[in-house]
């Protein structure tokens, strides 16, 4: 497609919006907001469009002290909103050939471009609703010879007037389409067919794929076919490609423990299956992400990972690699390559049980070290004065999060200790199993001694800290070593993980609670 075409898309998306918003004009807190996603959408900034940012930015709610388990506020006129659209493209704007929708479950603004006669309230095909994303060309039809070839044309009708990156990416996905259609009308098993390189799509494994290379960083949910997903810390996951084989599965809806990110664990994708993922030369950072709700039978149910013909995990159980069901599990493999032919190949495949996973993370590595990880007891993301990132609260069970927002002393990064977990709880953060770890623990007294609630002092607060059961910290007392509202650091080093590739960390109460706010894991690894 000319350059001028795309430019007129986008100027046609620039000008919808405009629309909307002068639609909105009597509501003034739908018009900002509406106005800070777009902006955020054309300047290519959708990453930073999360729950935190709204809320701060938006709607003027403190920085410092915004709390997103306590204020919806985000959630609440992104509601508002969604309504507002649907209304207003059943009204007014049922004649528009570009409609505007935030789909639920994200902040990122979805423009869709109809031809003129599918905007026309009678047209044969009906506008899509402003609440779904925009059209695509499935690959797998609802059932075998049924609509395949007139779903396939209208998706390519619609797509006549999409920028090029999307026409390339649906003229693959319809090629597949066309294959699995094929194949269902003969009889054939779609799952054995993998069809050539098509726009949008990776060359079939034998070739060179440093030409078509996936962008970076690749967050992708298994088996999950909807709109991108944000994550706590505004990370951005993708639905499920690069895969062949196996099947998708939405799991139970039950509460999943060590993760502040549910959204990433709520599909699967299981059987024997393969991701043949097109990367240029260079070091990364894999993290597999898998959870379970209950066993099958009473024997273990065990699979196999492979990287590029390589098993990295064998006998791999997921029940009791993360301590038991329904508990969230992260493994993490540095100095991971694509091989020869420009791709990373992932294997999943059975021994005595069903492979089954929830998520692939794909980061820029850094040779021979693990990338920092760093955990502030917050539910919102954190940077420090050196431009460090701290990702919000998670990889924890039991305790509870308290705000206390009093000025911390001692410490160049007083924001650092917003928060605390506090009680009797432990942390489960996953490291390659190859490295020896520093372990950096951040405290403040924020409730004992003079300075604070005025109540007690030394002995007031005393707890143990241990890591993969050996003791680190034993009748601690933050108050007697800092006073309070104070900031204490305590660094450990060449901590040795467990053979489940995690730095097993508990605070156990002496007297009173435990409590932490801020946690650094950094590889030694020269």
């Amino acid at each position: 497609m000319p350059e001028n075409t795309a430019s007129s898309l986008l100027e046609a998306e620039r000008a919808e919006l405009e629309a909307v918003a002068e639609a909105l004009a009597k509501s003034p807190r739908l018009l900002r907001l509406v106005r800070y996603l777009g902006e955020k959408y054309f300047l290519g900034e959708i990453d930073q469009l999360h729950e935190y940012n709204i809320a701060t930015e938006v709607f003027g709610r403190s920085k410092t002290v915004f709390d997103a388990g306590e204020d919806a506020i985000a959630r609440v006129e992104a509601h508002r909103l969604r309504k507002r659209l649907k209304q207003f493209y059943e009204a007014e704007g049922r004649d528009h050939t570009v409609r505007l929708s935030i789909p639920s479950g994200t902040y990122v603004p979805v423009f869709t471009h109809l031809l003129a006669e599918e905007s026309s309230p009678d047209s044969v095909a009906p506008a899509a609703a402003p609440e779904e994303p925009a059209r695509s060309i499935s690959a797998s039809p609802s059932a075998p010879g049924e609509g395949a070839p007139e779903q396939a044309a209208t998706g390519i009708l619609t797509l006549l007037k999409r920028p090029r990156w999307m026409i390339l990416l649906a003229g693959g996905l319809a090629l597949a389409a066309f294959v699995v259609y094929i194949a269902l009308q003969h009889g054939g098993n779609s799952k054995d067919l993998i069809p050539q390189a098509g726009p949008g799509q990776p060359p079939a494994p034998t070739q060179s794929a440093s030409s078509n290379s996936a962008s970076l960083p690749i967050r992708l949910i298994a088996g999950y076919t909807g709109n991108p997903q944000m994550d706590s810390a505004g990370a951005r996951w993708e639905a499920d490609h690069f895969f062949h084989g196996g099947g998708s599965w939405r799991r139970p809806a039950t509460f999943i423990a060590r993760t502040s990110d549910p959204l990433i664990f709520e599909q699967w994708r299981t059987g024997d299956f393969f991701y043949d993922i097109p990367l240029p030369p260079g070091v990364y950072e894999l993290h597999l992400y898998f959870v379970t709700s209950e066993r099958s039978n009473e024997n273990t149910s065990t699979f196999t990972v492979g990287i590029n013909g390589n098993s990295v995990l064998q006998g791999f159980d997921v029940n009791s690699d993360a301590f038991g069901e329904n508990i969230a599990d992260e493994r993490v493999f540095r100095d991971v390559s694509p091989s020869k032919d420009g791709y990373l190949h992932l294997s999943f495949t059975g021994e005595r049980g069903v492979p089954a996973l929830s998520a692939l993370e794909i980061l820029p590595g850094i040779p021979h070290q693990q990338i920092p990880v760093r955990l502030v007891t917050q539910p919102t993301p954190f940077t420090d004065h050196d431009g460090q990132f701290w990702h919000p609260d998670t990889y924890f069970m039991n305790g509870r999060m308290s705000s206390q927002r009093q000025q911390i002393a001692g410490s160049p990064d007083p924001d650092l200790f917003a928060a605390e977990r506090y009680g009797h709880f432990s942390y489960a953060i996953p490291v390659d199993t190859r490295g020896r770890y520093t372990l950096i623990l951040h405290f403040a007294e924020f409730y004992f001694g003079p300075h604070a609630s005025g109540v007690g002092g030394t002995g007031s607060r005393v707890f143990r800290v241990m890591c993969n059961g050996t003791t680190l910290l034993d009748d601690f007392d933050i108050f007697k070593e800092a006073g309070s509202l104070h900031s204490l650091t305590k660094t450990f080093y060449h901590l040795k993980p467990t053979a489940q590739g995690k730095l097993y960390l508990t605070f156990e109460p002496i007297a009173n609670n435990a409590t932490i706010s801020g946690i650094e894991v950094l590889d030694e690894s020269q």
